[in-house]
């Protein structure tokens, strides 16, 4: 075939160049019709348009070579022309008798094996003095780019460079919009989007546990949240990272459980497109989605060991690797676990590693159980009460005595998460029979405990064989003070209101309060 050039790129050309960058074009199109006009420029047998990232070149569009060029990753130091190129400030004509290796050998469309003699041009393609990728193309006659003006080369070359450019700066915005898009995905999942942001409870161990998280939150350690299922690990975990510098940038959470072992690594790494079944398009992983935050990861005993090993890696070095890419990327995370199993009986067994145990856990919190939070429960009571009252319309749900103390004596093996679910179907189950405008009292009979498990009240239990001695004033006083102190929260310090659900006298009420030490001070119910 004899090669041809046409010294002078007319304006028809600059205009199609000029109407395909301004033209909603995907990249793939945009560079295939760069490609083209330039061949009508310039008659070659081959052209290739190349991105540099790094050091290594990627194929982007060619045109008479094989379509598996594309799937090529050129280092430029380990071809040389490529590296003459890229050294190169101005177009480069290589010799038709140049005996440096062609990458494209082998590559042509209609021949096999090493390229004969041939000429080949290559243009370095610079936007702000940075070089943003090559411009090659090869025509099997000798000399055949010899009469074209540096002057043309270098508006193609300046022409491409643009092309180049836009496409880069259309990629980086669609992924930041998908970016975007996803992280919103992630932060309004319903385990971060479920009312209540506030560690209630008054017991001891909440102090100590409220505590440990202020203590805590303001440093970057990790964090390993300890604790039963349903004793509020997630909220522990939200209430770390709004007290934490990093509060303002993004909360991403992932559940370890159930995750395979490609799918876990691909979920909190990303991974590229094709890098296994179904993974149709690229797609960034937690840790990407949370750089600069906080990931949490609930359930993080459940990840399979060797998805383990390479968390560990992350947390030593901060960089993470998407499944199916080669290159590593840098991210600042700050890492809060959460599990309901003992992590060192697992390391015993073997399934679970002591070094990423030792990673995470560098301030563990361990959050009770509600059977160990006192009249805890019933402060929840009337948080989720409060809760329901606005999703079913009332005007006001309270919880009668009988009710309260079912709900104190019972063990609650399903923590908060269970006594949230009892209150919300006593608040239903007594919506049927009532009407909005009332103030409804859920009994005994509207919370669903099996009475097998509530534990008997102390008058109620057979009499053992060897009592322990008792101070019956001073137990009664104390029973005393927690009923009255539970009706004042109820009522919010209203003296005639709880005196009107004791069944008793106000005067005679505050009296006995004043003796027994309780307070009430703007709606603060306390106890001297």
């Amino acid at each position: 075939m004899t090669g041809w050039v046409l010294v002078d790129i007319n304006s028809t050309l600059l205009l199609e160049v000029a109407l395909d960058l301004a033209n909603s074009l995907n990249n793939s199109d945009r560079f295939e019709r760069l490609l083209s006009t330039i061949r009508k420029a310039i008659k070659c047998d081959a052209v290739a348009l190349m991105g540099l990232n790094g050091e290594v070149l990627t194929p982007l569009a060619v045109q008479g070579l094989a379509r598996r060029t594309l799937g090529r990753r050129f280092l430029a130091s380990e071809h040389p022309r490529l590296a003459q190129i890229c050294n190169s400030e101005s177009p480069v004509r290589f010799p038709s008798d140049c005996n440096l290796p062609d990458p494209f050998d082998g590559l042509l469309l209609d021949r096999e094996g090493d390229l004969p003699v041939h000429s080949c041009l290559g243009l370095p393609l610079y936007s702000d003095n940075h070089l943003v990728g090559l411009l090659t193309l090869d025509s099997m006659a000798s000399d055949a780019y010899s009469l074209i003006s540096d002057r043309t080369l270098e508006l193609i070359a300046a022409l491409s460079a643009a092309t180049l450019k836009t496409a880069l700066e259309l990629k980086a915005l669609s992924l930041s919009a998908e970016h975007a898009e996803q992280l919103v995905k992630e932060l309004t999942q319903e385990a971060f989007q479920r009312d209540g942001g506030e560690l209630i409870g008054e017991s001891k161990v909440m102090k100590t546990l409220r505590s440990d998280i202020e203590l805590v939150a303001g440093s970057d350690y990790n964090v390993l949240i300890l604790g039963e299922t349903g004793v509020g690990k997630e909220l522990v975990a939200r209430t770390v990272h709004r007290l934490s510098p990093r509060k303002e940038k993004p909360l991403v959470y992932l559940n370890c459980a159930s995750l395979t072992e490609t799918l876990a690594e691909a979920e909190l790494f990303g991974h590229a497109k094709g890098a296994f079944t179904g993974a149709e398009r690229e797609r960034p992983g937690k840790f990407l989605l949370a750089n600069g935050g906080t990931l949490f990861l609930d359930e993080v005993g459940e990840l399979p060991l060797s998805v383990q090993g390479k968390l560990l890696r992350v947390l030593q070095s901060g960089e993470i690797q998407p499944v199916g890419k080669d290159a590593v990327q840098l991210v600042d995370v700050r890492i809060v676990a959460a599990t309901n199993r003992d992590l060192l009986k697992e390391i015993a067994k073997g399934a679970f590693r002591a070094d990423l145990y030792h990673r995470l856990s560098v301030y563990p919190l361990e959050v009770p159980s509600l059977s160990q939070r006192g009249n805890d429960v019933l402060l929840l009571a009337d948080y989720f009460l409060e809760r329901s009252t606005r999703k079913l319309g009332f005007r006001q749900l309270r919880l009668t005595a009988d009710a309260s103390s079912k709900l104190k004596r019972y063990g609650w093996p399903g923590n908060v998460r269970e006594l949230e679910h009892i209150i919300s179907r006593a608040a239903l189950k007594a919506r049927k029979n009532s009407s909005p405008s009332e103030i409804v009292s859920l009994t005994a009979a509207h919370i669903e405990i099996p009475e097998d498990m509530v534990a008997q009240a102390d008058f109620e239990k057979p009499l053992a064989p060897t009592l322990e001695v008792i101070n019956l004033r001073a137990a009664t006083e104390d029973y005393q003070r927690d009923l009255i102190k539970h009706i004042l929260i109820q009522c919010e310090g209203n003296w005639s209101r709880a005196a009107n659900l004791l069944s008793t006298d106000r005067g005679n009420l505050v009296r006995l309060s004043k003796r027994l030490g309780i307070y009430v001070k703007k709606e603060i119910v306390g106890v001297k």
